[in-house]
Parts: structure tokens; C-alpha cells; sequence
């Protein structure tokens, strides 16, 4: 069975066809995970498998012959982001400090996919309590990219993104904080958004700033990720963040289609274009792909937000402040959580030497009590009205940028460039696809950003410019099984 690209509408046609099957599916995948994560290449991307997989899967394939399918995703393999809770499995955030955690239920968003027929094959390293972008730590080591095995693959959501690159799963989840959806997608040549606050539920999911967590799928295609979207997307009692998207949540696979290029206004955010000469490379691959668009019929508009710049250090001023705080609502509602604080964790002395420093400068000072934490919260509301005012007054689709400055750094070299801060602080969904590759065939993305709670139609304009330019290409060291 070809596998390599393949997408949920090609899968379910297979499996329609009875040319395939859950459990055929998951026996591919599985082959692969061993083939190209455990030898070969060692990508290092997959923390677990699941051992009831194979079990899940034959129940969907009976269920399928005798009801049909439940939806678009019935029997389609995804792996999950290891800071997400699935029932009878380990959730270690990355970190040794959280062994013998066991989750007693699936995460919110990860109950919804289960409801929905995907089956939970396994799940993804992430760099540790998702505190860093290029996936190391304790509990799993360093995940590689699988378009250069000499350099990371973005993060948090690392493992996530090398992952569904190499196809060792249909689509992943992941979670963002500042940047943990989109620069892994951007850097492993990938699809991912990061919807509007509150669209997503994070129950069930280890924190690390609540007030700037979401999560989302990571995906190949934009319909890939939209069939995702449409499932994780709704509101949880048990999170009150969602409350918010009441009578807002969107229909994104029906929205696909929605947008043409030709009547499409795109704001070329030219402030997030970088200032320093190694930021050039990259933005110009942007500014080609934006104006490759003009001969679609898109109009560029150069938008310049001087001021956006000097506000965009608030977001990790946030999460220092209220990491402590929301990972021991967490740890406490956790039976089998051996530590049950911040403190706690950095006592067990089994914390990666690369996250230490920002775990105890966290647990140290008192953020919350500075002139920084609250001029950071005010901040957000700042960035949040100039990003706003400029797409409504301006009349623009989205804003775009690149979604991060450098290309993937080689592995134990610090990750620089991110523009994730944009989005992150502000709120406001942002979605990162493929935007081309460096000379060295190194990926880059492309971001956009939107207003609030126009998620859908920020994707829609993701599908529309991905049909336009179909830049993705897999990469070479994970080919077709024999």
C-alpha cells in the first residue's frame, strides 16, 4: 500500500474500496514508525505506542461493515502530542520528573477525535513542559528533522511535526504556547494553525501558560487539517476558556473553497520581515511567494506596525508569571502524579539542563508581583487592537510573514527567528504552510494571521494558496516502503 503523501479523502477511499483497512492502515503505520523512528534515520519522534491500537482499530473496521463510517476521520491513524492525556497511558510533558503519571481519561480534544473514529496510535515527543522550539528533553531525548537529520524539527511540537512529515501518521495533534503549532509545521514543510483562543479546549492537557495555551491538529494539507479543525474545535464545561466561542465555532471543510485569490486583500506585514542580514534569506523566499501570488490576482498591500515590535516580549513575561500557578492545578488533579508543583518537579533533579533555567527562574521570582507581569497583560489588549484595526481598516484577508526568521538550527544549537509572538499574544489565530525552502532544501513557512474567531476563513485562504502553490514535497529520508 502506497502511504507516502497519501490524505484522509485518499485513505477513505481506499478503505471504502475495501482496499484497506483501520487495522491495514495501522500495520503501515506502524511498519514505518519502526523503519524510520526507531532505525534508519532515528528520527526520535514517537514517545509511545499505543497497545490497544490494533484493538481500536478491528472494532472501527466491524463497525464500518456493519454501520458504515462514522465521518470523514472513522479509521484514520493519528499519533498525539505527549502533554496530552490519553486514558491508560503515560503523559510525561517530555520530562522524567512526570514518570509514573498515568491519565485516568483522554483529553477533551482527544476524547473528540477518539468519538469521531481516529485512532490514537501512539504519541509524539515534545521539547520538555513545552517550554522550548526544538523538542529535547528528559523523558525522550532530541527528536531530529527528517529534511536534515542534523538539525531539530522546530517545537514544541517537534515530535508532532518530524512525525507527520514522514508519515508515520495521517495528522498529529499539538499544542501552541508561543510559536508550538506553527514553527514545527513551518520547519518540517507542514500545515498547522493556531486557532483563536478558546476555540479549543485544554482540559486534560499539561499547562504551560493557559492564558496563551491552545491546541490544534498538524497536518500535510489544509483539508487534512481542516477535518482535524472540525472535530477538536467546541466548547468543555470543564474549561471555561471556551465558553467564549459560544455560537462561534466554524465549519471549516465546508468553508474550504470559499476564498478566491482574485478577490483576496493580504497584508504583507513587513515589520515581522526581520531587521538583522541573517533574517534576509528567508524573508525574501516570503516576499516571492506572496508576489507569485499577484499573478493569481491577490493583491499584496505592504502594511508597516513600527510600534508591534517593542510590545512582542510580553508573552514569555506571561508564561514565567503563571507556569507555576497552572501546572499545580494540573499536577493536583492528577492521582498519579508523584510531584505536585513547579518546585516539586525541579526537587526530582530529572529536568533537561536546557529548560531548567526558565523552570527556576519561574519558581523563583515572584512575576506576577513585577511592573512587568502587568504591563505584559496590558499589552496584550494593545497588540491585540493594532493587529485588528489593521486588518479592518485596511480591509485585509489575513496578515502575512514568515512564520519563523532562520531555518531549522543543527541539533544543540540555540533555535532563533521565531514570530510566533504575534499571534501568541494577541490571541488571534494565525496558521503557518508551506512557503518554500532555502538553497539547502531547508523548509520555510509561511504565516498568516487573522482576525478573531476567522478561523475558517484563514484557512480557507491556506487552501486557496496552496492549490495556487503546491509547494510541499516529502522529505528523502523517510521514501515508500519496499
Amino acid at each position: 500500500m502506497r502511504i507516502v503523501d497519501a490524505s484522509i479523502d485518499d485513505l477513505q477511499t481506499l478503505m471504502a474500496e475495501g482496499r484497506a483497512s483501520a487495522r491495514s492502515l495501522v500495520e503501515t503505520y506502524l511498519a514505518r514508525i519502526e523503519e524510520f523512528d526507531q532505525r534508519g534515520p532515528s528520527l526520535n519522534a514517537v514517545r509511545l505506542i499505543s497497545p490497544s491500537a490494533m484493538r481500536e482499530a478491528d472494532a472501527l473496521d466491524k463497525e464500518r461493515a456493519e454501520n458504515g463510517p462514522r465521518g470523514p476521520i472513522h479509521g484514520i491513524p493519528i499519533l498525539v502530542k505527549d502533554n496530552m492525556d490519553v486514558a491508560g497511558m503515560p503523559t510525561t510533558a517530555g520530562s522524567r520528573a512526570l514518570d509514573g503519571l498515568i491519565a485516568s481519561q483522554d483529553a477533551f480534544v482527544v476524547a473528540k477525535l477518539r468519538a469521531a473514529g481516529a485512532v490514537i496510535m501512539g504519541k509524539t515527543n515534545l521539547h520538555e513542559f513545552a517550554a522550548g522550539i526544538t523538542t529535547t528533553g528528559s523523558a525522550h531525548g532530541q527528536t531530529r528533522n527528517p529534511y536534515d537529520l542534523s538539525r531539530n524539527p522546530g517545537g514544541s511540537s517537534g515530535g508532532t511535526g518530524a512525525a507527520i512529515a514522514a508519515d508515520l501518521a495521517v495528522f498529529g495533534t499539538g499544542s501552541d504556547t508561543c510559536g508550538s503549532i506553527r514553527i514545527p509545521a513551518a520547519q518540517n514543510s507542514l500545515v498547522g494553525l493556531r486557532p483563536t483562543q478558546g476555540l479549543t479546549s485544554l482540559s486534560g492537557i499539561v499547562p504551560l501558560c493557559m492564558r496563551q495555551d491552545v491546541a490544534g491538529p498538524i497536518a500535510r494539507s489544509v483539508r487534512d487539517l481542516a477535518y482535524g479543525l472540525d472535530v477538536m474545535v467546541g466548547e468543555d464545561e470543564a474549561d471555561p476558556g471556551t465558553l467564549v466561542a459560544n455560537g462561534r465555532i466554524p465549519e471549516f471543510v465546508t468553508s474550504l473553497g470559499s476564498v478566491s485569490l482574485s478577490k483576496c486583500r493580504i497584508g504583507r506585514l513587513d515589520t515581522l520581515f526581520g531587521s538583522e542580514p541573517e533574517d534576509e534569506a528567508i524573508a525574501s523566499i516570503i516576499r516571492d511567494t506572496l508576489e507569485r501570488l499577484e499573478s493569481f490576482g491577490a493583491e499584496i498591500v505592504p502594511v508597516h506596525l513600527p510600534e508591534l515590535v517593542p510590545m512582542l516580549d510580553v508573552g514569555f513575561a506571561v508564561l514565567l508569571a503563571e507556569f507555576p500557578t497552572d501546572l499545580e492545578t494540573y499536577l493536583t488533579g492528577c492521582p498519579t502524579a508523584a510531584v505536585k508543583s513547579l518546585a516539586d518537579v525541579l526537587a526530582t533533579g530529572r529536568v533537561h539542563a536546557d529548560v531548567a533555567p526558565i523552570m527556576q527562574a519561574a519558581v523563583d521570582v515572584k512575576f506576577r508581583e513585577t511592573p512587568a507581569y502587568e504591563r505584559a497583560i496590558a499589552n496584550r489588549g494593545r497588540i491585540r487592537r493594532l493587529l485588528e484595526t489593521a486588518i479592518r481598516d485596511q480591509g485585509l484577508d489575513a496578515l502575512a510573514y514568515p512564520s519563523i526568521l532562520r531555518v531549522a538550527a543543527p541539533i544543540g544549537a540555540p533555535q532563533e527567528g521565531s514570530n510566533a509572538y504575534a499571534s501568541a499574544d494577541s490571541g488571534l489565530p494565525a496558521i503557518s504552510l508551506p512557503g518554500g525552502y532555502d538553497s539547502d532544501g531547508h523548509p520555510v513557512g509561511l504565516e498568516m494571521l487573522g482576525a478573531a474567531f476567522a478561523d475558517a476563513h484563514l484557512v480557507s485562504l491556506a487552501a486557496a494558496i496552496e492549490t495556487a502553490l503546491p509547494i510541499r514535497r516529502p522529505p528523502s529520508t523517510t521514501p515508500e516502503l519496499a
